[in-house]
């Protein structure tokens, strides 16, 4: 049996890993104030699978007959989008919160590249078979896998002119253990993870030709590498109060700075290298998969919006009004929109050209779109319906105090909503709308799967736009070649 438990993934943290953050390294990042609540909630989800009620949504067998985590068996069916999907819900139920960067959403990127294995073949078939072994690795070891993209934001006009690759990590060595690498990138959960999918992505790949060959290169780095250095930022969550921050100090997912500084990476471990076609792929393929998981964990947090809304509007009496109907109206069709692009996804999905069934391309970059484009309207929406209190409510030391309180009972006090819960649910809302953990956490989603441009641009590029083509010029009586229009 391959499952992890919480405890063999704490343990399996302490491998000698370089943590650096607030000014000081990190001796015991289990126990580190600004990890351990991430870490907990992801050993929660390790040892959830153990568990009798979640067994069936949470773990699957392969053929073989060894037990591996549903995230990690790569779809082949419909069925098996389903299943991926009850996969994420069910660990979202559990932990009470929503979780980006856990593993099921960052394996997909690595079955994306398992559909260009016909073009690693061309390359070295070294390389497709590296990508197969670690790809199985991952579901038979029940690794925490996460993917380091982002790039530090150098003079990009060099980089897209070809003069210089700027900060971006490249290979400066290859030898007869591997290809040795330098530079830098950004990952969520980095810290506490067990490997990375490291790759670039570089929008145009033809420029500069054979000059960007050594940043054309991806491959599989542990975490506790040699000569990696984690720098991360400071944690929201960390030194609040659990009862005024009840996300933040839960849900802090830790972003990394990766400072690969002369960093091995043996040869079984490297999946392209020197391969502008292979970077250009995976480039435009990258979030095939992953961007269901992601999308799943939007609809969640517009779950959130409506709960927090509607329990503010009920318990001040304000449910009849017809003005307030329509702004939960507004979230509901909000909610199901998302959920609708989800949905269809699955039922219109496609093979793949690895044979993977992935869901329906169009369908699920337009949900995407529609989700984070419409997410800052819609929060802003909930909080008009959680009203003023959101933002002047004290703080839960200050409604305890003995002095204090019998004020609180008195002004707090509305039907069957307690001081107490009133309080809780106007510190849920406030660290869902308000807080600092808010704030990053929309600009995380607007950016994390790739910028708002080039999530257009995956929309762009998988929606078949020949049927409206073939439709206006039945309608108009156009007789122009297609080639010819879409030519010119």
């Amino acid at each position: 049996m391959a499952l992890m438990t919480g405890k063999q993934y704490r343990e399996s943290l302490h491998d000698g890993r370089e943590v650096y953050i607030d000014g000081e390294k990190v001796k015991n990042i289990t126990e580190h104030p600004s990890f351990k609540p991430i870490i907990d909630v992801k050993a929660r989800m390790y040892d959830m699978a153990f568990e009798e009620k979640y067994r069936a949504a949470l773990t699957t067998t392969l053929a073989e007959g060894e037990v591996v985590s549903r995230a990690y068996k790569a779809p082949e069916t419909k069925e098996d989008l389903t299943a991926i999907r009850k996969h994420v819900e069910t660990v979202l139920d559990d932990l009470g919160g929503v979780v980006y960067r856990v593993g099921d959403e960052t394996i997909g990127e690595m079955w994306s590249l398992f559909d260009a294995q016909d073009k690693l073949n061309e390359i070295d078939p070294t390389y497709a078979k590296n990508m197969k072994y670690h790809i199985d690795r991952v579901a038979r070891e029940d690794l925490f896998h996460v993917s380091a993209n982002t790039d530090p934001k150098g003079d990009r006009s060099k980089l897209f002119s070809g003069r210089d690759g700027g900060t971006l990590l490249h290979v400066v060595e290859e030898n007869d253990k591997g290809i040795v690498v330098k530079g830098a990138k950004f990952e969520t959960a980095a810290a506490y993870a067990h490997q990375a999918f490291v790759k670039p992505t570089i929008l145009d790949w033809n420029a500069g030709s054979e000059k960007m060959a050594p940043f054309a290169c991806g491959f599989i780095c542990d975490m506790g590498s040699p000569g990696l250095k984690h720098i991360c930022r400071t944690s929201l969550g960390a030194d609040r109060n659990p009862n005024d921050y009840p996300i933040a100090t839960k849900f802090e997912e830790i972003d990394t700075l990766l400072i690969f500084d002369n960093v091995l990476i043996p040869w079984e471990n490297v999946l392209f290298h020197r391969s502008l076609e292979s970077a250009a792929y995976i480039r435009s393929t990258l979030h095939r998969y992953s961007a269901f998981n992601y999308t799943l964990r939007m609809l969640r947090r517009a779950d959130y919006l409506i709960g927090a809304a509607l329990l503010n509007v009920e318990q001040t009496g304000l449910t009849h009004l017809q003005a307030v109907k329509e702004k939960i109206s507004q979230l509901i069709n909000y909610r199901e929109g998302i959920n609708a692009h989800l949905t269809a996804a699955v039922a219109e999905a496609e093979r793949s050209p690895g044979g993977l069934m992935m869901p329906n391309q169009s369908l699920l970059y337009t949900g995407r779109v529609f989700a984070l484009a419409n997410f800052p309207a819609m929060a802003h929406l909930t909080r008009e319906l959680v009203g003023g209190q959101l933002a002047v409510t004290p703080d839960t030391a200050t409604m305890v105090d003995s002095e204090i309180k019998p004020y609180v009972d008195q002004y707090y006090s509305v039907g069957d909503w307690t001081p107490e819960d009133r309080g809780k649910l106007l510190y849920f809302a406030r660290d869902l709308l308000n807080s600092s953990y808010a704030g990053h956490r929309t600009t995380f989603e607007l950016f994390a799967q790739s910028p708002p441009f080039a999530q257009q641009m995956a929309v762009y590029n998988n929606f078949d736009m020949e049927p409206q083509r073939e439709l206006v010029r039945r309608a108009a009586g156009i007789n122009i070649p297609e080639s010819t229009i879409r030519s010119s």
